[in-house]
């Protein structure tokens, strides 16, 4: 799953704080406690939406649809003074006096305020723009939402109207950083400028923003169509495409030249000490970069040996290397035309559904499907990603798959891929998190990368358990993906804390893993833009794995694969202590005769 880090990244670590309502109890501390603490996650869910109306309309609450964010320099300076005094707000309530569950709410309601206000002080807010995503491809934005009526329309109109603020705010943080020297690298930037060109239209309806006013719901009347269409037209024509015009000259004259010419944040200010914080949040750990950069190492050399096996079976002659290009030159393990290769998405992702019972209780009601990656960003993205359903069901999941080039998306890896983004992992695990009615809305709807990303590559080692990677090519493709994981342990730390190279990194990757140079290339650019995030999956993964081993170890023969899923999944995405200390305590409950319970979950 991907998510776009912006000025307002806050608003995605505390997405889903809303008001659930309380169980009946007599009146007491511990009722004045609860009331309080509920009624401050209220307030904050509604305070979250209000500062990012984009993220509230992609969860499908239609209220702010009218506006973009104020990302504003005094804005940001706000915000920080408000997460601040939430957590005096969190001071003043008497914790003892919770129930248990809540105890549990409140410690990950405060966690995420705390990260928020300790990684105020490294201005990542001045980096809102990457290859990866920004200002530049806002129109997406429309894909994820509801054009049902006239108002839908009318609201995107006024999106278009506002834009140019918009763009002039996020340059004012592009520009502070320039002054602070918090930029990125200039490798990765220079993709943007090409992105930011397919906004610069001379006919306002081949604008990309223009795309909801391509079809209409029955229910319109043409004279409304007309009259929708003509004003989107002309807000293109005269805000959109000067406001773009504008950001470009930007760009090409201010900002790329002041670009770092290395990759890696260890050339910012305080470099390192942001790095370190980045991979406590991600990981949710207290590994050090160190400790994460050697067990990268030791993940390589063991996934190595895995794979070397396979090339013996397969009856291969040559070295590791030799096999390696041969995986990514063979013609028999590709598609030419990218419609077969979305086909052969749509029809593998129909091949695993209905195995999910073999190893899961629980399912989501929300369905999912599988579209193709937009053109306009597919040459710069990585090979596929998962956005999740409206909060309202107005949306289902969404399985993301790369067409770009399909000379280069090898069969062998659409397995483990499809596992990795669709079912059984990131679409069981989001869907049914925001499925579980009974938990505060904002751990139905909020996200740890490394639970969340954890489970999607732990869900990868899961694909023979559901019969699939049968062919030794498809299992050396999952092994692949598992080895990309590890790979990102050596790079990300290597580029951002101990001055690896983007070549360096890129050679690492393509000395060990069968990934093809585009999506290689891709990856390495990815990481440079999002530091530390990359350490998230393996790291989660290891943990899950570790506890499932741990359970079945201790429980023998009541150990019970589909209980132990339940209880990894039934509090939706946790950090990795409060998981591991949730499966100990299940643990313990098995052993004195108890199954999965409602405390499970």
């Amino acid at each position: 799953m991907v998510l776009r880090e912006n000025g307002l990244a806050l608003a995605l670590i505390l997405s889903g704080l809303m008001a659930v309502a309380l169980p009946a109890r007599a009146e007491g501390a511990g009722d004045d406690a609860a009331r309080r603490l509920h009624a401050l996650f209220q307030e904050e869910w509604e305070y979250t939406l209000r500062e990012d109306p984009t993220f509230a309309s992609f969860l499908g609450d239609r209220r702010y649809n009218d506006r973009w964010p104020d990302v504003s320099l005094a804005a940001v300076a706000r915000r920080h003074q408000h997460n601040q005094e939430v957590l005096e707000k969190l001071d003043a309530i008497d914790r003892a006096a919770l129930s248990e569950a809540d105890r549990v709410n409140y410690q990950l309601f405060r966690r995420n305020y705390e990260f928020a206000v300790e990684g105020h002080q490294y201005r990542t807010y001045l980096l809102p723009v990457s290859h990866q995503g920004g200002i530049q491809t806002e129109n997406e934005l429309a894909d994820a939402l509801r054009f049902a009526t006239v108002k839908d329309y009318e609201d995107w109109i006024a999106r278009l109207r506002a834009l140019p603020l918009y763009v002039e705010q996020i340059t004012a943080l592009m520009k502070e950083g320039i002054r602070a020297g918090i930029v990125h690298p200039r490798v990765i930037m220079e993709r943007v400028p090409a992105q930011i060109e397919k906004q610069i239209v001379d006919d306002p309806a081949g604008s990309l923003f223009f795309k909801p006013f391509t079809r209409f719901p029955d229910e319109i009347p043409a004279g409304e169509r007309e009259r929708l269409a003509a004003q989107a037209q002309a807000a293109i024509r005269e805000q959109v495409v000067p406001a773009y015009r504008k950001f470009h000259r930007f760009f090409l004259e201010e900002y790329l030249p002041a670009c770092l010419e290395k990759a890696g944040v260890w050339q910012l200010p305080r470099g390192k000490e942001l790095y370190a914080f980045r991979a406590r949040l991600f990981t949710t750990t207290k590994l050090t970069p160190e400790e994460i950069h050697r067990l990268g190492l030791e993940e390589v050399k063991r996934i190595r040996g895995e794979m070397e096996a396979i090339i013996k079976q397969v009856g291969f002659q040559g070295s590791f290397e030799e096999f390696l290009q041969f995986l990514r030159t063979d013609p028999r393990f590709y598609y030419k035309d990218p419609q077969k290769l979305l086909g052969a998405y749509r029809a593998l992702s129909k091949q695993i559904d209905p195995t999910l019972v073999k190893l899961f209780k629980r399912l989501p009601r929300a369905p999912y499907g599988v579209e193709p990656i937009p053109e306009a960003v597919a040459p710069d993205t990585t090979t596929a990603y998962y956005r999740q359903p409206a909060a309202d069901g107005s949306r289902a999941g969404t399985y993301f798959v790369n067409l770009y080039r399909p000379e280069v998306r090898p069969k062998y890896e659409m397995e483990a891929l499809s596992i990795h983004e669709a079912v059984p992992g990131h679409h069981l695990q989001i869907a049914l998190a925001m499925e579980l009615g009974e938990l505060p809305a904002f751990r139905r709807y909020d996200g740890y990368t490394a639970f969340t990303e954890g489970w999607g590559l732990y869900a990868e080692s899961l694909g023979g358990e559901l019969g699939f990677y049968r062919d030794p090519y498809s299992k050396f493709g999952q092994l692949t993906y598992e080895m990309w994981r590890a790979v990102r342990l050596v790079v990300d730390t290597g580029m951002h804390t101990m001055g690896w190279s983007r070549q360096q990194a890129i050679d690492f990757f393509k000395a060990n893993a069968a990934k093809t140079e585009l999506d290689i290339v891709n990856e390495i650019d990815r990481y440079i833009a999002w530091p530390g995030q990359a350490l998230a999956y393996k790291i989660g993964e290891l943990k899950i794995k570790e506890l499932r081993a741990r359970a079945a170890r201790e429980l023998g023969e009541r150990f019970d694969v589909r209980d132990f899923h339940d209880v990894v999944l039934g509090s939706g995405a946790l950090p990795l202590d409060v998981l591991e200390a949730n499966v100990d305590a299940w643990i313990a409950r098995v052993k004195a005769g108890a199954g999965v319970t409602s405390r499970d979950r």
